[in-house]
This record gives C-alpha cells, structure tokens and sequence, in this order.
C-alpha cells in the first residue's frame, strides 16, 4: 500500500515538474525566436511547439520513472491533458486584446504638417494680433508622448501680445502619426522634426517654451541649432544628461504614490500583455510592437499616468486631469531609452548664450539637481522657483506662470526674483 501511494504521489510530483518545464522551454522559445523573427505567430508557434514536446517528453520519461502500471496510465495522462489544458487556458490573458483608446477626433483648428522627414505632424496655430512679433513661440509638450489639447491659455495670452503661437503633437503621440518600426523614435528625430518645423515657418529664429521632457528637447536644439533659437523657456525641464544622475534620473514620482495610487499603476505595467511586450521589447522592439500594438499600449500608458498624475501635484491642489489628446506609449519607452545612450551635451550648451527661462516648482518630484544642471550649464539662463507648484507649474499655479512667461518674453521685470543659491530653498 505505501509503494501504491508513493507512486500515485510521485505521478502527480512528475505531471507538475513536466509542467514547469513546459512552461519554462515554451517562454525560452517565444523569446529566442523573437531574434530571428517580429511574426507573432512564429513565435507563439515555437512556443507551443516548445512546450508540448517537453511536456509530453518530461511526462513519458516520469511514467518509467515512476514505474506506473499500464491500467494506471491512461488516468495520468489525461491528468497530464487536463493539466495542459489548463496551463494554455492561463496563457489566454497574454493574448487576449486590451480596450483600445478613443481619442477626439481633430478640431477645426487642428491641421497637418507633412514634414521631409517623414512625420506627418498634427498642430495648432494661433496668429498673433497685430503686427506679429520676429519670432514665433513654439510648445513643446512633455511625456515624451503626453500630447496637450491643442494651444493651452498660456498661448492665447501670448498670441494677444503679438506673438504667432504654435503648438504640436510630436511623432508618436497625439493626433500625429506612429512610426512602424518604433526603434525610429529618437532624441536626433524629434530634433529634426522641429527643425523641419521651424523651416515650415519660415523663421530664422523661433522662441522655444519645453514642459517636462518639452524642455529637455529644447536642450537638445539648442545644442543642435542654437542660431535658430531667440528664446527658450523650460518649465520643470526633464534631465539634461542621464550619465550625471543615473538612479536620480527618474525621480521620486513613484515614492509619492499613494499605496492605492501604487497598486493600480502596478497591476496595469504588470499586465501579461504587457509584461511580455517589455520583455520583447529587449530582445526584439518590432516583436513587441507586433504583440501589442499602438491602440492598445496608448491606452493603457493613459490608465497608468491617471493613477499617478496628481503625485506629480503640491499636496492639497485640485486633482489634475489629463488632456483629451492620446498619449504615445512606445514614443516615451523607445525616446527615453535612446536619450539614456546620448553623449553628454553640455559642453556644447556651455557655448550657448540664448537668453533661458528655467522655472522649477517648490513640489517638482524631479531632483533638484537634475533642474539647477540647466541654469549651471547655461550662460545666458535665469531660475525661477515657483512657490505652491508641483511639476506641472502651469496647471498648479497658471497666473504666476503665465505672469512669468509674458515678462520674460516681453522684456519686462519678472514678478518673481531669479534663484540664485546652488541649493533649494529650505
């Protein structure tokens, strides 16, 4: 009788252990196959390939093992059936499509720019009254991907005081298009388009106002192009130059998440879909665009930035909300990859002597080294500290920005005194 049980116990001990080993040749096969091949059938093939001849191979050599009488057979391997049945049925999720995003459909003031790069760009314009002033503002939103509504307050003002305004969404995000092969997305892209841009304007020098990573690629033209910029302000600019921050690089956004905020941000970034489109996405970046595509990976990078979008607020500030406009997934994951491998462009900048506005939120989640590294590298560069605004000093405190903004570009007396200390106030 224990010989009978120990051998009961160890088929099923042998339908486990074939299982884990299923499991483990099928995910090594859908990976390695990823370096040959982006067609998700070839891979999902190799894999189930993978796993059943292992499966099967591990349960033949158990029932020797084992020494399972042939009338006992048949019960261990519909067991072992089930078990597999079982095992694909988990794997559904992995394939099963996520909701798709239904964005707005572009306005009566969106139009198109259909740029020599190859960018088919979605913007704004607003014409200066009066006499328009040498040279236009462009904004340059953040993310990289969070694409704005069109031209915000700010840039109506500034169109009141003479100013032509334009406002864009960038390759890969908003209304403008995606790329096929989404290892196009990179920092020296995004710098061309708005050279292309500015060369659709017809301007000779255009003024540069960058949120977010919006000011990092305004860093990034003017060390590229800086005879064609007049002006330039950053507002709670992205890092200039990973190598200098390494682990600061991405701030402390995921620290101020509320433990809900946290869970919910977790349980969307961890989804099976996305979980392996990221692990592709080492092997092989147009497999994992294969596997989840544009639609579904947008709409799912919106989930995770509301469930953490008011941590990029001062406490106590009305909760934010995101624009309507559709945000670029693999635009931020493959553009922030790539700045991650660029040479340090501060000497270079250090050359640069546009006049430049940066502004920091006394809540800004960013390091404050990762926004005093613009007014140091800078020659011509002003800081000012925005007190009761987090990172987005628009939303938070949009009179004070706006009062900010118009002052500098217009000359005037700013209303807030430039920060000159190395170190945040205490």
């Amino acid at each position: 009788m224990p010989m009978i049980f120990l051998r009961r116990a160890g088929g099923v001990l042998m339908i486990l252990v074939a299982l884990v080993a299923a499991v483990v040749a099928a995910l090594a096969a859908f990976f390695c196959a990823a370096f040959a091949t982006a067609l998700v059938p070839v891979l999902v093939a190799a894999a189930l390939v993978a796993f059943f001849a292992t499966f099967f191979l591990s349960c033949w050599a158990g029932l020797a093992l084992f020494g399972l009488q042939r009338s006992q057979r048949p019960a261990a391997l519909a067991a072992a059936v089930a078990t597999v049945v079982f095992g694909a049925a988990a794997g559904v999720p992995l394939f099963r499509p996520m909701p798709r995003p239904v964005g707005p459909p572009p306005g009566s003031d969106v139009r198109f720019w259909d740029l020599p790069t190859g960018s088919r760009i979605a913007y704004s314009h607003i014409p200066a009254v009066g006499r328009p002033r040498p040279a236009p503002v462009v904004f340059l939103h953040g993310g990289p991907g969070t694409a704005n509504d069109g031209i915000s307050p700010a840039g109506r003002a500034l169109a009141a005081d003479g100013f032509d305004v334009y406002a864009y969404d960038q390759l890969g995000s908003g209304r403008s298009t995606r790329l096929s092969d989404i290892r196009g997305y990179t920092v020296a892209r995004q710098v061309a388009d708005l050279d292309a841009i500015r060369r659709r304007l017809g301007a000779d020098k255009i003024i540069l106002i960058g949120q977010s990573w919006g000011g990092e690629l305004a860093g990034h033209y003017l060390a590229a192009h800086p005879e064609h910029v007049a002006k330039a302000v950053l507002s709670s600019p992205g890092v200039l130059w990973y190598g200098a921050f390494r682990e600061r690089a991405s701030g402390e956004l995921w620290d101020r998440l509320s433990p809900r905020q946290r869970e919910r941000a977790e349980s969307l970034a961890s989804s099976p879909r996305m979980s392996a489109a990221q692990l592709l996405a080492e092997v092989n970046p147009s497999a994992a665009h294969a596997l989840l595509g544009d639609d579904e990976a947008d709409e799912l990078f919106r989930r995770i930035l509301e469930a953490s979008v008011s941590a990029a607020q001062c406490p106590g500030r009305p909760p934010a909300s995101l624009p309507a406009n559709r945000p670029g997934f693999y635009v931020n994951q493959m553009t922030i990859a790539d700045a991650r491998t660029l040479p340090d462009p501060r000497p270079r900048l250090r050359t640069v002597t546009i006049p430049t506005l940066v502004m920091r939120g006394e809540c800004d989640y960013k390091d404050w080294q990762v926004t005093y590294d613009y007014r140091r590298t800078l020659p011509d560069s002003t800081l000012v500290y925005v007190p009761h605004a987090g990172h987005a000093i628009a939303m938070d405190q949009p009179a004070v920005y706006l009062a900010v903004v118009r002052a500098y570009l217009l000359g005037h007396r700013l209303p807030l005194p430039p920060y000159t200390a190395a170190t945040p106030p205490t």
